[in-house]
């Protein structure tokens, strides 16, 4: 099974720490996670206004749980690292052999990693090699650089810069590119 996702961080730079994770499955299914100890000092003005604004839980419900991890289609949750990575590998239990898709994924395959200590403790299921779709957009013969939100041609792109919203615009868009001829 194929998995797209996608991350918010604190900056372009080695010590960044995670915001908020997205993750679609290629059947729909979605796990969105919140961090609360992300590294505040990091955040510039930019964060704030282009990531910090568009988290979907409000600083006073840290913590907070949508859902059972093992039964719903949609998964929300903001807390810890350690939270976030006993829920994520939870969902990631219901499923088979997965692959794993992002866009421009240097940091965001470094920052998945992170969430579970470090590359040997991905869990098991899931493929180590990832894939981006900016490979994709070179190999089908469209500008790498393009749009995401454009050749989607999903609605609400002021939603961009949402880890689930990004997630879902990967999934589109490699779902758009997997039928075009080379």
């Amino acid at each position: 099974m194929k998995i797209f996702f996608d991350t918010e961080f604190t900056g372009l730079h080695k010590n960044t720490t995670l915001i908020s994770i997205g993750i679609v499955t290629e059947y729909g299914h979605e796990f969105y996670a919140e961090f609360n100890d992300y590294d505040k000092t990091q955040v510039d003005e930019w964060i704030r206004e282009n990531v910090i604004n568009k988290l979907l839980f409000e600083d006073n419900k840290f913590g907070h749980i949508s859902g059972d991890v093992c039964i719903e289609n949609k998964f929300q949750m903001k807390g810890s690292i350690d939270l976030v990575e006993e829920f994520m590998t939870k969902w990631f239990n219901r499923f088979g052999q997965i692959e794993v898709w992002s866009d421009c994924l240097s940091y965001d395959w470094v920052l998945f990693c992170d969430i579970f200590g470090h590359a040997f403790n991905i869990p098991k299921n899931i493929y180590y090699i990832p894939f981006d779709i900016c490979t994709l957009f070179k190999a089908k013969n469209v500008d790498p650089d393009i749009s995401r939100e454009k050749f989607s041609e999903l609605r609400h792109c002021e939603e961009k810069h949402n880890a689930l919203f990004d997630a879902k615009v990967i999934k589109a868009c490699y779902d758009k590119l997997v039928k075009m001829q080379a």
